[in-house]
């Protein structure tokens, strides 16, 4: 328990009063639920940074009454990866910390077929060490370095590939999470593993932090914490069957773990890109199925389904979808941020919304704020328009909740606005 009493410190709590690593996740080494909400400074710098309106006399009102508490609105994605490696027991818990009533592991599965939390299979290059550990020359593609000309620019940049199916869960138990990002210009295995993007922070990315989690122990961090779940089932890397696991066998090993913890479905929130994990969960695993979520993977509006798709989605029994915040906001001829007709559709075929993901974008007041801003970039001129951006899709579009890399500021304006 020695390697995390650094950053418990750092989150507030005790070393007793959390998981120690994955290999002590049982009775005896317990993270309780967090007695308080932490929000730290950011959600009230985002309202002092916005232009005078309504809605910031509102939110400095509640900002001034000092006392808030965790809201299943503000959902932590891969825990809170603004600042600490996803999908982590130390990002896991500062969501928890900063009210985050509903937190995510992203679920796939290892060479021995045992489920983890990781955001992709084939991301282990990224997020975590492995590349100067024994285990780099188990990666499906070996490093190579970048090839640079002679003023130092990227000819061809650092190649390599390490999957989670590369290697067993023993193995994957001796790896540390880092900040997910990397350096296209390494010429080393040491230099690919920076690149953290600058409003992203390594300062609790050392050997003291980082710790992996198998699902299972996902569950009962969370369950100790209080909050509930929402597993994505993520895409295989290895073509499907793998060693005999089938993709119907990999979407039920997910709930029977959920099952077999003792946990409510109505604590989980199973979401999938693949629509038929979510139907499968529909039709076989009925009680969860009731709020399995449909994420979409459009990359511009024009790739978002029309109004009779999400009626038939409806009428499969889906009863939830979630696309990325582009696809539910617009602006009008005033230049106001309001509902798409997407979430005006969505709204009509009777379907719940959950919106991703807010606060992975960097700086916002320099434009040009790329892929979740991109169908109303041209309304958003501060840091503290992220509050207005929230508050259309709560009050407007009426979102169930929204994922954030830092769901301080979510829990924040959830509590603000009188939501659950």
């Amino acid at each position: 328990m020695r390697h995390l009493i650094p950053v418990l410190a750092l989150l507030g709590l005790t070393a007793t009063a959390a998981l120690a690593s994955p290999g002590d996740q049982r009775p005896g080494h317990r993270a309780e639920k967090p007695a308080s909400v932490e929000l730290g400074v950011r959600p009230f710098f985002l309202v002092d940074d916005m232009a005078d309106s309504r809605l910031k006399q509102k939110l400095q009102q509640c900002a001034q009454r000092g006392q808030f508490t965790a809201r299943d609105f503000s959902i932590g994605h891969r825990g809170a990866p603004l600042q600490f490696p996803e999908h982590t027991v130390e990002s896991y818990t500062a969501a928890a910390r900063m009210g985050a009533g509903i937190v995510e592991c992203d679920v796939t599965f290892t060479k021995d077929k045992e489920l983890v939390c990781r955001h992709a299979q084939n991301d282990l290059h990224t997020t975590t060490n492995i590349l100067v550990t024994p285990l780099a020359v188990k990666c499906t593609t070996p490093f190579v370095p970048a090839t640079l000309d002679a003023d130092g620019k990227v000819v061809t940049p650092a190649k390599v590939e390490c999957r989670t199916s590369d290697i067993t869960l023993a193995e994957f138990r001796t790896l540390r999470g880092k900040m997910d990002a990397f350096n296209p210009a390494a010429r080393t295995p040491q230099e690919y593993l920076g690149g953290t993007a600058n409003f992203r922070t390594d300062l609790y990315s050392g050997l003291t932090s980082g710790t992996l989690m198998t699902h299972a122990e996902s569950i009962e961090l969370f369950k100790r914490l209080g909050v509930k779940m929402t597993p994505e089932l993520k895409s295989a890397s290895v073509t499907m069957p793998f060693d005999g696991f089938t993709q119907e066998a990999y979407a039920q090993k997910m709930i029977d773990e959920y099952k077999q913890a003792g946990v409510s479905p109505r604590q989980v929130f199973a979401q999938s890109f693949n629509i038929n994990d979510v139907l499968y969960w529909v039709r076989n695993e009925a009680a969860f199925g009731k709020q399995a979520v449909y994420l979409d993977d459009a990359n511009t509006v024009a790739d978002l389904p029309g109004r009779n798709e999400l009626v038939d989605y409806k009428s499969q029994g889906i009863q939830i979808v979630a696309p990325p915040i582009f696809a539910l906001l617009s602006t009008n001829a005033a230049g106001d941020i309001v509902p798409s007709q997407y979430a005006r559709d969505a709204r009509a075929a009777g379907l719940g919304i959950i919106a991703w993901s807010l606060e992975r974008s960097g700086l916002l007041a320099d434009g040009n704020n790329g892929f979740y801003y991109q169908s109303f970039d041209s309304a958003i001129q501060t840091e503290g328009d992220v509050m207005r951006v929230l508050d259309v899709l709560a009050r407007d579009v009426k979102v169930m909740g929204v994922f954030s890399d830092w769901p301080a500021t979510t829990t924040f304006y959830a509590n603000c606005a009188g939501l659950r």
